[in-house]
């Protein structure tokens, strides 16, 4: 009886860890959004916090810059995923 509480328990840390990771995923995606695309829609503001992310440059040119590494990453994990399965 004991052993099955252990493994509820393990299954419900999993779970919620599971769920916090995607509700973080999910916040950085809204907050890298707005960022990028939705501040410079806005018309200009008087507080200097937003004013500087509609300003900034940098995380416009992030996501396009980001991509060709991404791409190439990709390539290198399924090549070596296949030379590990021929070796």
């Amino acid at each position: 009886m004991v052993r099955s509480q252990s493994n509820s328990s393990a299954a419900g840390r999993a779970t919620f860890w599971g769920w916090f990771f995607i509700l973080l995923g999910c916040v950085s995606f809204l907050g890298f959004f707005f960022a990028a695309v939705v501040s410079k829609l806005l018309p200009l503001s008087e507080n200097p916090i937003i004013s500087a992310v509609q300003q900034d440059r940098y995380y416009c040119f992030l996501v396009p810059l980001t991509l060709p590494i991404l791409i190439v990453a990709v390539y290198f994990h399924w090549l070596s995923m296949k030379l590990f399965k021929h070796a």
